[in-house]
């Protein structure tokens, strides 16, 4: 999709420079297209403003510094490009609710007591269900390590060796009512590491349980090491719609990680990315003698 090009390339520029000066005058010359397009492009696709992004991924990232380092305060602050560490106090408790300080020392407890209460036993992860077709050759977890935005994010991965034939989903569903007669995007990040194949989903069914509306972006699917970005579904949700089910798609090895789910009517003008959609057949059939 055009505006998603523009935002991934914006995203991927962004986080490849996290703890260098991001200034806006430079995003025309990397990204081929002027400050005003960009700051609205981005704005409609994220619901953030490029410089609100640039601030929340920098305190996301120096919160999993301060829970994985000891680096000091005032060097994750300058690392991250805050004028002082009150300066980076502040915005740091404006978004977690605590400073810097007393967040590192209260979340290693809570992380303490969380990893002997779950020793041994399989976290259930709410509203989450695994799925596929050999869900048992992979595993889906909570990760307070690696997360794009807050404190945590869910990771799919393959155990151990999966070919090309197998996957899992990260998946759940819920009731089509509140978006029935409406397009919807759904939008999330997403970030892997050695992946064979991978990608988000969306999918719309009716009462008899059939598939009418479907994108599992296996035109534009994800492959090998990707830092975070953000990627996005458009689908249309007929009136005899019933259930609407999305999640993400793992096929093969590695591991991906998913944060910031949303979903929102967009205007019946943006295109939408069904692939059941008559758009992605030929107008007429070929080879039918199969001699070409």
């Amino acid at each position: 999709m055009y505006y998603s090009e523009i935002t991934q390339k914006t995203v991927s520029y962004i986080e490849g420079n996290l703890t260098e000066e991001i200034q806006m005058d430079i995003f025309p010359s990397v990204i081929g297209y002027s400050k005003y397009h960009l700051s609205r492009v981005f704005k409609q696709e994220t619901g953030k403003s490029i410089g609100e992004y640039v601030r929340l991924r920098r305190l996301a990232m120096a919160a999993s510094l301060l829970l994985q380092t000891d680096e000091s305060i005032i060097t994750i602050a300058f690392l991250f490009r805050f004028q002082s560490q009150e300066a980076f106090t502040r915005a740091f408790k404006d978004v977690y609710g605590l400073p810097p300080g007393k967040y590192r020392k209260v979340m290693i407890v809570v992380r303490m007591i969380k990893e002997e209460n779950d020793m041994n036993t399989q976290e259930q992860i709410k509203g989450w269900n695994l799925s596929g077709s050999n869900p048992e050759l992979y595993e889906l977890i909570v990760d307070g390590d690696v997360f794009h935005t807050g404190t945590k994010s869910g990771l799919l991965y393959a155990k151990g060796e999966a070919n090309e034939q197998q996957f899992a989903t990260m998946m759940q569903g819920f009731q089509a009512d509140d978006y029935k007669g409406k397009r919807i995007k759904m939008s999330c990040f997403l970030k892997t590491e050695q992946v064979t194949k991978c990608g988000a989903w969306l999918r719309i069914d009716n009462f008899s349980g059939d598939t009418i509306q479907f994108d599992n972006m296996d035109n534009r699917s994800i492959q090998g090491t990707t830092d975070w970005n953000h990627y996005s579904i458009i689908l249309d949700v007929p009136e005899e719609s019933v259930s609407i089910h999305f999640g993400v798609l793992l096929i093969g090895e590695g591991k991906v990680w998913a944060d910031g789910f949303n979903f929102e009517e967009v205007n019946k003008k943006v295109a939408t990315t069904n692939m059941l959609s008559q758009d992605h057949l030929p107008k007429q059939p070929s080879n039918l003698d199969f001699n070409e």
